[in-house]
């Protein structure tokens, strides 16, 4: 993962951008890979691990209303999280993800479903709606895949971005 980290820091380091992240089931590993390359200080800001549902109320914004119709894991989440932790950091981007690694299913939703969202420039807002296989280890793991994946296409798709 630290491959992938490193090539988005470096992009965001050209770019003079930044990137924030709110976690909540893989509870740091994102941060984690985003801090593991030497000068990664560049353009990673911080995160927030919003593990509880009303910690993705009260510190990233998130509606408490939508929180209490839909719960914590759903697609409107992840994109409020990702919204909620740009603001809060000041940050180019946000990255977040919420899901189920199990072993239970939560809010109704299966082991394995997983939402990840970026919200960037402008306020747009780009997804990934996944069912992931395999253990809790394995699903946080590939969750922290496809964050990183998601922002790198990003950066790649949007290359003229922050140019200067």
């Amino acid at each position: 993962m630290s491959v992938a980290a490193a090539r988005i820091l470096s992009v965001l380091v050209r770019r003079g951008a930044t990137v924030s992240v709110a976690e909540s089931l893989t509870g740091g590993l994102i941060g984690a890979a985003m801090t593991e390359p030497m000068g990664a200080s560049a353009a990673f800001r911080g995160g927030v691990i919003a593990y509880a549902t009303d910690l993705k109320g009260s510190l990233l914004g998130v509606p408490s209303a939508l929180l209490d119709k839909v719960g914590a894991v759903h697609p409107e989440v992840a994109a409020g999280m990702a919204r909620g932790v740009r603001a809060l950091t000041r940050s180019d981007y946000g990255l977040a993800v919420t899901g189920v690694a199990g072993p239970e299913p939560q809010d109704g939703r299966p082991v394995g479903t997983v939402h990840v969202a970026l919200c960037g420039p402008g306020e747009r807002v780009w997804h990934r709606d996944l069912h992931l296989s395999g253990d809790r280890d394995e699903i946080r793991r590939r969750t922290c895949q496809e964050a990183l994946g998601l922002l790198e296409g990003v950066l790649k798709a949007n290359s003229g971005e922050h140019s200067g």
